[in-house]
């Protein structure tokens, strides 16, 4: 009994990611949710990775997903381009969050968490690296279905410069960044964005 309470504390406790909204808005002009980020990230896992290079165990990619942001419950969801204090101090709030959930939990459940967390933020492993990509496309895909009034212009460049680096390991996973990428730019030249004044731009500061 002691357990199937903690397990339901801290359900009630994880309704925060349903509650947590991220700078993503859907198409009927509702902002996302943290927990409808991941449900999409888990969908686009099941999908996509039969077609990866290298296998991956599905399960345990499902998983850390479905954890991967379960520290925002406490620290709240933090644009990628955000310039804050919140920002500066955003590992050290999540590290918190993790160790306040490892507590709620029963012993080898919290562990078990706790472990896919990392697993996930240090990127090493090929379940993880999926996960990052899957973390950073999903975010294009929802923006790519919105209006575009709901980009702030600093979103034009981040088209550029967030997904890149997390696909550019796998042909799939690249070929599938670019193609985000070309409705993105569609969505754009639709909208009257100079696209080539945001590559140069984005180009300059890579420079």
């Amino acid at each position: 009994m002691q357990e199937i309470q903690a397990i339901l504390e801290f359900l009630g406790f994880s309704e925060r990611l349903k509650l947590e909204l991220r700078h993503s808005w859907l198409s009927d002009g509702r902002r996302e949710s943290v927990a409808e980020h991941c449900w999409q990230m888990s969908l686009m896992a099941v999908l996509m990775y039969r077609h990866l290079g290298r296998p991956v165990d599905i399960a345990r990619t499902l998983k850390m997903i479905l954890v991967h942001d379960l520290a925002e419950a406490e620290a709240g969801d933090i644009p990628v381009f955000e310039i804050s204090d919140r920002k500066r101090a955003k590992a050290e709030l999540e590290r918190a969050g993790m160790e306040t959930i490892r507590a709620m939990l029963p012993d080898a459940v919290g562990a078990e968490v706790v472990a896919l967390w990392q697993e996930f933020e240090a990127k090493q492993t090929p379940e993880a690296r999926f996960a990052t990509a899957l973390d950073h496309l999903e975010v294009q895909v929802q923006h790519n279905l919105a209006d575009l009034d709901t980009w702030e212009e600093v979103e034009y460049g981040v088209v550029y410069t967030k997904m890149d680096a997390a696909c550019a390991d796998d042909p799939f996973l690249a070929g599938f960044c670019a193609a985000v990428k070309a409705q993105a730019e569609e969505k754009m030249r639709a909208g009257g964005v100079d696209v080539a004044a945001v590559k140069s731009r984005v180009a300059g500061l890579k420079g």
